[in-house]
């Protein structure tokens, strides 16, 4: 007959009368792990390994006492220390139940790439933070690559109110605009002395006024008429074929163009205004457009400014305009001798004060594209 487990306590129990039923439990199991005899035993060791694995279950429910030790069991409980132990071995790896964070859910996530949010910031940053946010990521590559977001960036810079028709994308025009290149970069460096970003101004239409005083003549020259003659006789001269369309203007400073000596401290100065798109165009780049005189006017008296001015015929009488040819309220006094300059939306002039001299040597220049549009607009002023 096998062994029964009743008939294994009564034989179990004479060798350990002081033993509870935990205790003759455990020491059935460490005896007979040691010696495992017969199928019957193996039986009773896999019930009895059963039954302590849901008394480690249990154990894990208990709340250990505030009275325990740095390591969380009171000192001299052996008990305790065994049983915490078996409950460690039982133990097995789980996944995290913690909460997602709400700010990595899928619908936050979505909103953090919001097109119509991410276009309101873009219009509060210049052309380098905006290249820089769309190095971050292709989703915001591709937001800042449209050319309404650099549209918006070239007229707000520029202080361009209206929108204007363009041949180039407004990327380019921005990073051409923006990027500290003047006229004097492509041609004619050895002579380029010193440069001023004046700013931008817009044409409504072809129809240009040239002057070299700010003190307009009562009778303006009419378009179409004589170049040459009207800007020696009134210092002013019109022009009928100017390219429509914003306009940038800058005040050069460059040596002397008569003669190539070293010694030489003539300086000239150039109001240097072109149109938006001219450093685009292949046939500017490769030098194909050049610039033309168009006149020139010889003063041999005394000068005591050197002044150059571009208006927008149609728009003579607007308040900007006005503002400019009011030259009281920003040449400054005579002693100033710092070239000042004034741009409104629809013109430009600059101001230098001169010392004494024996008068003024004034040129105007004009670069034409292949349709006969007037692209770029020099004024000069040389000292005699």
């Amino acid at each position: 007959m096998g062994l029964t487990l009743s008939s294994y306590y009564q034989w179990l129990n004479p060798f350990n009368s002081n033993l509870s039923v935990e205790e003759e439990e455990k020491a059935m199991l460490t005896y007979y792990r040691k010696r495992k005899r017969g199928s019957k035993i193996g039986e009773i060791l896999k019930y009895y390994t059963r039954r302590t694995k849901r008394g480690c279950a249990r154990q894990k429910e208990e709340i250990v006492p505030s009275s325990c030790n740095k390591r969380g069991r009171e000192e001299g409980d052996g008990d305790s220390v065994k049983e915490e132990r078996a409950v460690k071995k039982e133990r097995t790896i789980a996944p995290c139940s913690s909460p997602r964070a709400s700010f990595l859910s899928p619908h936050s996530t979505s909103n953090c790439y919001d097109m119509d949010l991410w276009t309101e910031v873009a219009k509060h940053m210049d052309g380098r933070e905006l290249l820089m946010l769309s190095f971050t990521n292709r989703w915001f590559k591709r937001l800042i690559s449209e050319d309404y977001i650099w549209k918006y960036a070239c007229l707000r810079d520029m202080g361009i109110p209206a929108p204007c028709p363009v041949s180039f994308p407004w990327k380019e025009i921005y990073a051409s605009s923006f990027d500290g290149s003047h006229s004097f970069c492509f041609r004619q460096q050895d002579k380029h002395m010193d440069w001023m970003r004046i700013g931008s101004f817009y044409l409504d239409s072809p129809f240009v006024l040239l002057t070299e005083t700010l003190s307009l003549p009562r009778r303006l020259p009419r378009p179409g008429s004589d170049v040459k003659r009207s800007i020696e006789l009134t210092g002013t001269c019109s022009l009928t074929n100017a390219r429509t369309g914003i306009w940038i203007a800058d005040l050069q400073l460059v040596r002397c163009p008569v003669c190539n000596l070293e010694t030489c401290e003539g300086t000239m100065q150039v109001l240097d205004t072109r149109h938006v798109e001219l450093f685009l165009e292949e046939d500017y780049l490769d030098e194909t457009w050049k610039y033309q005189e168009i006149g020139s006017n010889r003063i041999p008296v005394p000068a005591a400014a050197a002044v150059g001015g571009i208006f927008d015929l149609p728009n003579l009488s607007s308040p900007s305009t006005a503002k400019i040819l009011n030259p009281k309220s920003w040449i400054g006094p005579p002693t100033d001798w710092q070239p000042k300059a004034k741009i409104g939306s629809h013109a430009v002039a600059v101001n230098t004060n001169l010392q004494p001299n024996d008068g003024i040597f004034v040129r105007y220049q004009v670069m034409k594209d292949n349709n006969g549009k007037v692209v770029s607009i020099r004024i000069s002023q040389q000292l005699i």
